[in-house]
């Protein structure tokens, strides 16, 4: 009998040359590193080097953190990823009221570049390569992180990292939004320009399907509805007058890696053969960068438990191997406690070795694309591409994806999807080990870590000591001139960089900008 796959696509027991009649390999595969890069966007893929390894951290205090990125990087390492509290993803100081009992709990907590110099002390800026998982205030993140580097004597030129600066996703899955979408898809506009002219190397955006897939969004949706985000941010560059090919390298992705792993690689290639053509075909894009779908991976939090926590390593491993088999150019792999608390240090590091075991231990990275001419993988692509572009089209039909977003429609379509998933395993015909099958009576006792609640009065003593000392003069009229910026057509992160060099918030730039543009109430229209 035939199972489904988690798009909803049949899987056959049984595949052969006639699940692939009328394929043509020359238009559906190419060579590795050629267009449609359907086998991987570099010609070597891992047999010259593995993918970078980039570990997810971020806790309680600036220092606590810059202490777990040295450990990291003392593992083996290869890229830091910085996790942020809910506060400072919203745009919030600690001491303000709407951050009670959150400083520090999902994330670092950073107020101001003072608390930047703090989560990256020792470690040089030139040296490694950051990723910061930060979407609306990103602007202020990376002005902070530029500022540092200046102080390190690091010139801009040579910073290297990513911001995610995908907002429109918030609307959709996450929730983590300030502004209305028309004035953060400027703020994003301004920020490909600013890292354009000042921080060449800097990929200036990571357009997530991971926080989507996370709510319960298909691997079908996941990309479907996350080029439809990425096709609004090229669209928007472009109408602020940007040559597509000035800014396309440097756009990223981010997606997630299931336990599935023939759908999940199956994903992966429909994805990167879809943005080919959509770049070359919408955009004449004529860099073959431009067409390059690049993404970082992050193993799937959604899928592990607080049963039996360990068996999560194994979860962990099966969808890095699918991250790995799928052509990722970054992967973080979760830590087995984290359906429980913050990962410790021992939880972090066997992540970690998890991957490393992957590079090293087996031959996947001895090949390109191994499972290129696979009879299930190369007809579960074509499906998953069909089904992708379908949803892509009724994006297009509502007007683009803002439209869509504020029609509700993605959002209704990954609830139905998480429904779905829902139903199916509470009826148990979806086996979750150790939730609905192979239970066990008794769970073993777990230490988990916990951050310290004295972290809020903290970085409120912080935040008033920076205060007292600061010109505020000096940034009073920065955060005017940032507000001039903002009522006007000027590049907002100029002003914003001279804010937060004056040591202005991350609060007071957010509500200068607040003033100005306001915040987003969602509706649920569709």
């Amino acid at each position: 009998m035939a199972r489904e796959s988690e798009s909803g696509l049949p899987i056959e027991p049984v595949y052969g040359p006639e699940a692939l009649e009328g394929w043509d390999p020359s238009e559906k595969l190419g060579a590795p590193g050629a267009y449609p890069f359907t086998r991987g966007v570099y010609p070597s893929m891992y047999t010259g080097r593995p993918w970078t390894m980039r570990q997810y951290a971020g806790f309680g205090t600036a220092v606590e953190s810059n202490a777990r990125y040295k450990q990291l990087i003392a593992n083996g390492t290869m890229g830091l990823s910085v996790a942020f509290d809910l506060p400072t993803q919203m745009g919030h100081d600690s001491d303000s009221a709407i951050a009670g009992g959150e400083v520090g709990k999902v994330g670092v907590a950073i107020d101001s570049v003072d608390d930047m110099r703090v989560l990256f002390d020792g470690i040089p800026l030139d040296k490694v390569s950051t990723s910061m998982t930060i979407n609306a205030p990103a602007s202020l993140l990376l002005l902070m992180y530029q500022l540092v580097g200046e102080e390190q004597g690091v010139p801009a030129d040579r910073l290297t990292g990513t911001i995610q600066n995908d907002v429109l996703k918030e609307y959709i899955a996450r929730g983590t939004y300030i502004f209305p979408p028309k004035p953060s898809l400027r703020l994003i506009a301004d920020i490909f320009k600013y890292c354009r002219a000042e921080i060449p190397k800097w990929n200036t955006i990571s357009i997530s399907g991971y926080h989507m897939a996370e709510a319960g969004a298909s691997p079908a949706q996941e990309i479907a509805f996350t080029l439809a985000d990425g096709i609004e941010y090229v669209r928007t560059a472009v109408a602020a007058g940007m040559d597509v090919d000035d800014f396309a390298p440097r756009l990223s992705f981010f997606f997630v890696a299931r336990t599935t792993i023939l759908e999940e690689v199956a994903k992966f290639r429909a994805a990167r053969r879809i943005w080919a053509r959509v770049m070359k075909e919408e955009f004449g894009a004529e860099n073959p960068k431009s067409l390059m779908l690049r993404f970082h991976t992050q193993t799937a939090g959604v899928q592990l438990t607080a049963q039996q926590p360990e068996v999560n390593l194994v979860r962990v491993a099966v969808q890095g191997l699918a991250a790995v088999l799928g052509g990722t150019q970054s992967l973080h792999t979760n830590s087995f406690d984290e359906a429980i608390a913050l990962p410790t240090d021992k939880s972090a590091r066997l992540a970690l070795r998890t991957q490393q075991v992957l590079a090293y231990e087996t031959d996947v990275t001895a090949t390109v694309d191994p499972f290129a001419g696979s009879y299930v993988v190369e007809r579960m692509t074509d499906e998953v591409e069909a089904a992708a572009l379908e949803l892509m089209a009724k994006v297009e039909e509502l007007g683009g994806a803002v439209d869509a977003i504020e029609r509700g429609f993605q959002k209704s379509e990954i609830e139905r999807s998480a429904y779905r998933i829902a139903q199916e395993t509470d009826s148990g015909e979806r086996v979750v080990v150790g939730v609905n099958r192979y239970t066990i009576d008794v769970e073993e006792p777990y230490e988990p870590l916990r951050v310290d609640p004295a972290i809020e009065a903290q970085q409120a003593e912080r935040l008033a000591r920076l205060r007292a000392e600061r010109d505020q003069p000096a940034v009073d009229a920065a955060l005017a001139a940032l507000k001039k910026a903002a009522e006007g057509t000027d590049n907002v992160l100029y002003p914003m960089k001279e804010a937060l060099r004056a040591r202005a918030t991350v609060g007071e730039v957010c509500d200068a900008l607040r003033e100005v543009w306001g915040t987003y109430v969602p509706s649920d229209v569709f």
